[in-house]
């Protein structure tokens, strides 16, 4: 499918096939790739087909990367044709099992909002922020999601901002929104579409323009900035096989170091949604036959890096507080290149 079709004009069926099949050619990009096949057939109203093909990952002989995520969306499709209870237990075991990735968070308390489950779905986003925001000086840009979906359930519920409501406002503030938060979360909003006052209604005309303005510039980033990263072993060999590359990687050491001084600077500039890809040497040289390119071309790496990515390559920079290390040390970040 382009970037650019209409979800309108999307096929999502065939997408979905046309997903499988590159699923198998890719077994490394499966689970990535397998997910979005199951939101295309979600969005062609085939859930059950969609519930198939979570099992199908979850009963997988392959370690999962995700796999609370794949049950959160599992537990969200299941609610929608009528498993509640199947539903409510997978949401249950994802909270318990508190990961460290926000997106499981965001599904399973997004579930519980879509039916009507309030409380428990602040409870949720709560218990998701206070375990991956703690003592965290500025939220990943990942993390965003849980703090608005928290900020919105509590205006629906008519609760007094408390200090990470506030951070929300700051962080919607700063990607320089003219509608506030408490504006677009606003339960009464609704009511002035069926106004008689010509005012009232291009003014939620206006604010209706700034929310779908702010989704549009998050769907136009589907995938991290990502920087290429390559362990010792295959920069070795990559240099080794093609020394026109050797002005571009003169040494491991320095390779990690600019991937940090990179991605630093990138961040200072305001770039959000950050993230790393890992090559390898057989990859990156299919890649270049595809491309009918050469793979001593150091034009083609960026190529290389921005595809990873678009196949979910892509790990979240910097990485969680308390995680490992994005250079594969085994250290803590904060520790190695985060110090």
């Amino acid at each position: 499918m382009r970037p650019d079709t209409p979800a309108e004009n999307v096929d999502h069926p065939a997408e979905a096939a046309r997903l499988e099949r590159t699923a198998a050619r890719y077994p490394e990009d499966a689970e990535a790739l397998l997910l979005q096949a199951a939101a295309h057939l979600e969005l062609a109203g085939d859930r059950p087909a969609a519930t198939a093909l979570y099992d199908r990952l979850l009963s997988s002989a392959a370690t999962l990367e995700t796999p609370h995520l794949v049950r959160a969306l599992k537990a969200s499709n299941l609610w929608e044709y009528g498993h509640e209870a199947e539903a409510r237990a997978i949401i249950d075991g994802v909270r318990t099992a508190a990961p460290r990735d926000p997106a499981p968070w965001v599904i399973v308390a997004e579930s519980l909002e879509s039916h009507d489950e309030l409380e428990a779905a602040q409870e949720t986003f709560t218990e998701g922020v206070t375990l991956l925001l703690t003592d965290v000086p500025e939220p990943p840009y990942s993390t965003h999601p849980l703090l608005f979906g928290r900020h919105r359930v509590r205006r629906m519920l008519g609760v007094s901002h408390d200090e990470w409501d506030t951070l929300a406002d700051t962080l919607h503030s700063s990607h320089a929104s003219p509608v506030s938060l408490d504006e677009l979360h606003d339960p009464k909003r609704v009511w002035s579409l069926g106004s008689d006052n010509p005012a009232e209604l291009e003014a939620e005309i206006s604010r209706l323009r700034a929310e779908l303005g702010a989704y549009r510039e998050a769907l136009s980033r589907p995938f991290p900035v990502a920087v290429l990263h390559w362990p010792e072993g295959e920069l070795a060999e990559l240099v080794g096989a093609y020394e026109s590359l050797a002005v571009e990687y003169p040494s491991h050491e320095e390779h990690l170091a600019t991937i940090e001084a990179s991605l630093r600077e990138l961040a200072a500039s305001g770039t959000p949604n950050l993230g790393i890809v890992t090559g390898t040497v057989p990859s990156y040289e299919a890649f270049a036959a595809s491309e009918g390119a050469s793979p001593g071309d150091v034009e083609l790496l960026p190529q290389y890096a921005t595809t990873l990515a678009a196949r979910g390559r892509a790990v979240v920079w910097p990485p969680q507080r308390g995680g490992s290390c994005w250079c594969g040390s085994g250290r803590a970040y904060g520790e190695c290149h985060g110090d």
